[in-house]
């Protein structure tokens, strides 16, 4: 009883301490934004270099508009900022780095001998004689090569907002079962022989680990059967508290665009990815499968499982990181609006992006990344 008495105390304080003399709540004063920059004695960049390279960021009008920025070194956060509003308790909305999510959990269902990479996806769909979808495999999907017809963003097809794929997946008629609307799409190439990004590959890739981990069709237990093996797999060995998966109504795992986390937490996954899926010492996901997710693709050497790497990509296609300005083993979870997990094993060091910046205003940012990760030292 005395030891409950007591664990009672700390946070009977905190509920007081939050009170007036009246006994009424009163908020606690909000944090300003300088209250929430940190440069650690640890960097082994001068703090006031590394302060002069992250101030553009949150100062810059062409970078606008960064809400969140850290820097891990060595495993350690050696850097953080917020903008106006945000802090390190804010969660903030993946986007597309959810797709880097997605590749890792598949991994452990395929360490577990739950799914073999090179046999074709186990899609029901896609099973009857004769459908060429049958013949896609796992690798496919996860190279983004599978040969199915997919519009990302309007601008790609020629279509209107409301007609690109994503967006009809996501907000409109294929809103209410994501996944049929992605495993319904048809061929437009043979599989593996061109390279496509597509968000609806990440959802039929949601889609077979729920299918995997239950035979259930109802939409609770396909969403707790996943919740449950994303929280056990990832979240709890990563130490990510912060994080949260969102499903859509037919209980699929919306892993191609919304996990909503903190940037500490986004830094862990980085640093995961870092480390080969070990943290303290354990290793989690097989050194195997952090090794494929970070080995180019056959159609797009800057594509690896579910992973950007800082190579060139073919004539044609934009750059996403910055292959002229930092190692090639660097590696990047990216999503919509600048949101950016950037890796460089080489350096030690995992450097995490979070805001809001058009898509095709994002190189002054990207480039100031590259900047900001080319002040820190490379092993020998």
């Amino acid at each position: 009883m005395h030891k409950i008495k007591l664990a009672l105390i700390p946070a009977l304080t905190l509920v007081l301490s939050s009170c007036g003399s009246n006994g009424e709540a009163v908020e606690a004063p909000q944090k300003s934004a300088a209250e929430l920059a940190y440069i650690s004695d640890a960097s082994p960049v001068a703090k006031a270099r590394l302060d002069a390279a992250i101030s553009p960021l949150f100062e810059d009008p062409a970078m606008a508009e960064t809400r969140a920025f850290l820097i891990m070194y060595q495993g350690k956060i050696i850097a953080e900022r917020y903008g106006e509003g945000y802090d390190e308790d804010t969660r903030f909305i993946s986007w597309s780095m959810a797709k880097s999510f997605t590749g890792a959990l598949i991994g452990f269902l395929v360490a577990d001998g739950r799914l073999v990479l090179d046999d074709p996806a186990p899609v029901p769909a896609w099973q009857r004689p004769g459908d060429p979808r049958g013949d896609i495999t796992l690798r496919q999907l996860l190279h983004m090569s599978s040969g199915l017809d997919h519009t990302e963003v309007p601008e790609e097809g020629g279509k209107t907002v409301f007609e690109a794929d994503t967006n009809r997946m996501l907000f409109l008629d294929g809103a209410q079962d994501t996944a049929a609307y992605a495993e319904a799409r048809p061929m437009e190439a043979r599989p593996g022989e061109k390279f496509e990004y597509s968000t609806a590959t990440s959802i039929i890739l949601s889609d077979i680990i729920a299918r995997t981990l239950t035979k259930s069709a109802d939409p609770e237990v396909r969403r707790h059967d996943t919740l449950r093996f994303i929280r056990g797999r990832l979240l709890e060995p990563l130490g990510m508290d912060g994080t949260y998966p969102e499903f859509g109504p037919n209980g699929t795992f919306l892993g191609g665009s919304f996990i909503h986390a903190t940037a500490r937490d986004y830094g862990k996954f980085g640093e995961f990815l870092r480390n080969n899926g070990a943290r303290k010492g354990a290793q989690h996901l097989p050194v195997s499968w952090a090794r494929f997710m970070k080995t180019s693709s056959e159609n797009d050497p800057a594509y690896g499982g579910h992973l950007w790497l800082n190579k060139k990509r073919p004539e044609g296609r934009n750059q996403v990181l910055f292959p002229d300005n930092g190692p090639d083993t660097i590696f990047a979870a990216l999503g919509h609006l600048g949101q950016q997990i950037v890796v460089s094993p080489e350096q030690q060091l995992t450097v995490v992006r979070l805001g809001k910046t058009q898509d095709d205003e994002l190189a002054p940012m990207s480039a100031q990344i590259g900047r900001i990760m080319a002040l820190f030292p490379i092993r020998g």
